[in-house]
């Protein structure tokens, strides 16, 4: 504990300016106890940042885990590794190589691009300009601030109607270094209005619906992962008492908090936060979707990477009510994806099919009463991980839009 404390503080401490030069990411394969045991030593006596699973306490025999060590923990990693007979392997051989690499084209201009990592401030001004042209179909709200003062801009899509209507309600960007999710946000609000009248699904879907749409959940982290670290992930809260920074937002909902898959440590990537709805981003989504219980029918949340299609629950492996109905669209969705491009989903409870994760939103949004919660974790499998190149947007897009499409269309018919 001493030994990850310090390197909370040395994380602070370099974040301002943070580089990855040499960092490399290594998918070992564990395939008994002892591996196990073996990556989660290696875990507490040098600098590891798991990227799948999410922290060392998650790892199982059987499955794959990704984690990127620092240049200077190479040599000890390799020997480490050498001498524990695991299968492993290189994923990443220059993380800041990938990072520079995301961006295919050179810098990402300053204008609005569906196919570029767009900074926060690129999408705000994106949202002032589409939802002021295209007024007939959709509208902004902020539904709150977050830690650091940053507006929250909510989309609401659909034909204006005298009445209120059923809902969806998707959000992007709850963990900040996921940089393809905010990506889908935009692409799906610009296919919903581009092809509204043309496309008979969509015109549908918006003239008997509306679909809430949170382009960045957690503003302050996307923004720091564009300014100064990209591999960041959490909020950026400060806590009494502790000088690490911010919690995991989707550890902090008040779904079995605090309980399997999450860590009650400050310095923890899945750091649960002090309580449920602990950060101010959580209580703000939260908030709305109690206020609109009545008409929100489905919850989408969209995650990277894995290419996963998860319903509840995750805080327990206890199967949901609707376990049978919510498999069965996961996997009409997911073959619905698979037709664009082969890209293979797999589906499933998140406890059992990737692993157990307290403090979840769909699982809190599914115990609220939203039937129908989805989580996605796009492309890719781990070659990329969390840096796509941007070559990847518009495939990773267009087939996500044809598994939420599917999900909208079930919702839609199974309204009343």
């Amino acid at each position: 504990m001493k030994v990850l404390l310090f390197f909370g503080l040395v994380a602070v401490a370099l974040a301002d300016n943070a580089r990855f030069e040499g960092e490399k990411v290594f998918r070992v394969k564990p395939v008994h106890d002892e591996h196990v045991t073996f990556i989660k030593e290696l875990a507490s006596s040098i600098e590891v940042d798991f990227w799948s699973p999410e922290n060392a306490e998650q790892v199982v025999a059987g499955t794959e885990v990704d984690i990127r060590v620092p240049a200077r923990y190479l040599d000890m990693a390799f020997i480490k590794l050498q001498q524990s007979d695991m299968e492993h392997e290189v994923l990443i051989e220059d993380v800041q190589a990938a990072i520079d690499g995301q961006a295919d084209n050179g810098p990402s201009p300053k204008a609005h691009s569906y196919t570029k990592y767009n900074t926060l401030s690129t999408i705000e001004s994106w949202i002032n300009t589409v939802s002021t042209s295209n007024a007939n179909l959709i509208s902004k709200q902020i539904i709150g601030k977050s830690y650091e003062g940053r507006s929250m801009h909510l989309l609401k899509l659909g034909k204006k109607s005298s009445s209120q209507k059923p809902a969806i309600f998707l959000d992007c960007g709850i963990h900040a270094r996921e940089w393809i999710s905010p990506a889908f946000c935009q692409w799906f609000v610009n296919e919903a209005l581009t092809t509204y009248g043309s496309d008979s699904q969509m015109t549908s879907l918006l003239d008997q619906m509306d679909v809430f749409v949170l382009p960045v959940f957690n503003v302050d982290g996307y923004d720091y992962t564009h300014k100064s670290d990209r591999m960041w992930r959490k909020t950026r809260s400060r806590k009494s008492g502790s000088s690490c920074v911010g919690a995991d937002p989707n550890r902090n909902f008040d779904a079995g908090w605090c309980t399997l898959g999450a860590s009650s440590y400050p310095c923890s990537d899945t750091y649960c936060g002090a309580s449920p709805e602990s950060e101010i981003e959580v209580k703000n989504v939260a908030n709305f979707i109690r206020a609109n219980k009545s008409i929100i029918k489905a919850y989408l949340t969209i995650h990277s990477y894995s290419q996963l299609l998860l319903f509840p629950y995750s805080y327990t492996y206890d199967l949901a009510a609707d376990h049978n109905e919510l498999m069965s669209i996961a996997e009409g969705a997911s073959s619905a994806l698979r037709s664009l491009y082969g890209t293979r989903y797999t589906s499933g409870p998140g406890a059992t099919t990737i692993y157990p994760a307290a403090g979840g939103s769909d699982d809190w949004a599914y115990d609220l009463g939203v039937k129908y919660s989805f989580t996605f974790e796009l492309r890719d499998t781990g070659r990329y991980g969390f840096l796509l190149p941007e070559s990847q947007i518009k495939p990773t897009c267009e087939e996500t839009m044809l598994a939420v499409k599917y999900i909208a269309a079930y919702v839609q018919k199974n309204l009343y």
